[in-house]
């Protein structure tokens, strides 16, 4: 396992980078395995579910695709660079994540979009239930941040 606490800075960068390369990979193949499986119709999908899946999904290439342009641009600029270290190994900042789930509520939040965004391709018993299930943990990690951070 790599351990980014133990390398340089644009190293955890350049990780970050191909991490995301490969997420955005992922997410492509992702899309055509549902369309080979004959997810995403449109007769069975409710509006809820057919804007979720929509917004979710391109939102989501988008948002990486973000990320990927701005890790570039730091390694380019080494002031953003250090700003940005400075930002993310801030005490505060760190306390706050750690405080509202870390990095297993992170994942675990990633994982059930998932399963929600593949639900609503496929089932919406399933959809609701774990739309359901996803507001209620965006909710909580929302309100143990604002409850730590007015402390």
């Amino acid at each position: 396992m790599i351990k980014f606490q133990n390398m340089a800075y644009t190293n955890a960068i350049r990780w970050r980078i191909r991490l995301l390369y490969l997420l955005l990979t992922a997410m492509l193949v992702y899309m055509v395995v549902v369309v080979e499986l004959g997810g995403g119709d449109s007769r069975i999908m409710t509006n809820l579910a057919r804007h979720f899946s929509n917004l979710s999904f391109f939102g989501g290439m988008a948002y990486v695709i973000s990320r990927i342009v701005h890790n570039k641009k730091l390694l380019k600029n080494r002031l953003l660079l250090k700003e940005q270290m400075l930002t993310e190994q801030d005490d505060r900042n760190q306390y706050l994540h750690d405080k509202s789930g870390g990095i297993v509520l992170d994942i675990l939040l990633a994982c059930i979009l998932f399963i929600t965004l593949t639900a609503s391709m496929f089932h919406m018993g399933m959809f609701y239930i774990s739309f359901a299930i996803l507001v209620l943990a965006i909710a909580l990690k929302a309100a143990a941040y604002y409850y730590y951070s007015h402390i």
